[in-house]
């Protein structure tokens, strides 16, 4: 199946010269739905995943569908003040600014081998974020998994992530 196909692109959006990847086209298509959780767990069934660790918000989506399937726990990272018990924080660098994401305290230890999804990969920030969050929390291995790749964008996080080898299903 081609999934490119699958994702509508929405020109200017959330600003000008920004070509939006709009998952929510592949989402509803079940057929596309399902090859992309049934990709990412042929990828993963061999690797011992106790956890997939899904990024806010697209993360979730097919985060906790792997899960099932790999039959791991799901955890997830999310943006600052979102969840209800002790958390750890990592901020990170927007093109203007900065950003948090939180994970709860005793979502993951030093026995867990992890894969971080998300939806895209295109600066590398959030994930990058999720990957110090792991370190501080110990687990034993991390594994990344993304649906789309900005691979025009280029930057040391990004570099940093790629060098885990993530699976990427769709390179734009």
């Amino acid at each position: 199946m081609n999934l490119k196909k699958e994702i509508r692109e929405i020109p200017d959006f959330p600003k000008e010269g920004i070509s939006f990847k709009d998952i929510t086209t592949l989402l509803k298509n079940k057929d596309a739905f399902n090859t992309v959780v049934d990709s990412i767990v042929d990828e993963f069934k061999d690797k011992s995943i106790t956890k997939v660790v899904g990024l806010e918000s697209r993360g979730f989506i097919f985060g906790g569908a792997v899960a099932s399937k790999l039959n791991a726990g799901f955890v997830p990272i999310r943006k600052k003040g979102k969840l209800p018990a002790k958390v750890i924080s990592e901020t990170y660098e927007l093109e203007y600014g900065e950003d948090s994401v939180e994970i709860h305290e005793d979502a993951l230890g030093m026995q867990d081998i992890i894969l971080i999804h998300d939806d895209l990969l295109a600066t590398g920030g959030t994930a990058y974020a999720a990957l110090n969050l792991a370190k501080k929390m110990g687990v034993r291995r991390t594994y990344f998994s993304f649906v789309c790749d900005l691979e025009f964008i280029d930057t040391p996080k990004k570099k940093e992530i790629k060098s885990f080898d993530p699976q990427i299903l769709i390179k734009y």
